[in-house]
């Protein structure tokens, strides 16, 4: 393909791609398949970025769970040791309350900085998706063109095959034809001595016929 024609390929795969909701690549499997060798060599850094924002983007999700209830653990505690202080106005705990008011804190901050990234990451991972995909349809147009070549030279051969064949068929019915007919003119001369006269193992007509039949 010359640069040309390859520039304007881009340019029509990525237009295609203007507005179209792209399944995640790398969390399909029929997308694996896709590529040959010298594709997922091509695309292997735009797989691995890819999958990775889908880690940190599980982690988080998982992360942010474990914090939110962290957090509960510590307010419901709060709550009880208020009750107990007011009552027993105990100094110790206060001073543990205020280390889970600390602790409660630390969770707000990381959940704020989580809820950011979980945000940023759905675009990144569309980015690198639509990247991967733009890459992927060049490989595949490339797959294809190779393939189509490799298609019609099969193609040629077959047909080229097929002539040879039938030629040779035919010029194996010709002297099948010519056995016969000189075994019948001879049978008619010399009788059945015919066959061990000319050597023959098997009669021509019968072996013809077997052959037709087979």
């Amino acid at each position: 393909m010359g640069r040309k024609e390859s520039t304007e390929k881009k340019e029509a795969f990525s237009n295609a791609l203007l507005g179209k909701k792209i399944p995640v690549l790398t969390l399909d499997s029929k997308w694996y398949r896709l590529l040959n060798e010298m594709g997922k060599a091509t695309v292997k850094e735009q797989e691995e970025q890819l999958n990775d924002l889908l880690k940190r983007q599980g982690k988080l999700n998982t992360e942010t769970k474990d914090i939110k209830r962290l957090k509960k653990k510590l307010m419901n505690e709060i709550v009880s040791m208020v009750d107990e202080v007011e009552q027993k106005n105990n100094k110790a705990l206060e001073k543990k309350i205020q280390e889970h008011k600390r602790l409660i804190e630390e969770c707000n901050e990381k959940l704020e900085n989580y809820q950011d990234e979980l945000r940023d990451i759905p675009r990144e991972i569309e980015k690198i998706n639509s990247k991967l995909m733009l890459i992927t349809m060049e490989c595949c147009y490339d797959i294809m063109q190779e393939n189509t070549d490799e298609i019609q030279k099969i193609a040629d051969w077959v047909t080229e095959i097929r002539i040879e064949l039938k030629k040779q068929l035919i010029r194996k019915q010709e002297m099948e034809q010519k056995n016969q007919d000189i075994y019948a003119y001879m049978h008619d001369v010399f009788g059945a001595d015919v066959v061990n006269l000319f050597d023959m193992e098997f009669n021509p007509e019968e072996n013809a016929k077997k052959n037709s039949e087979g």
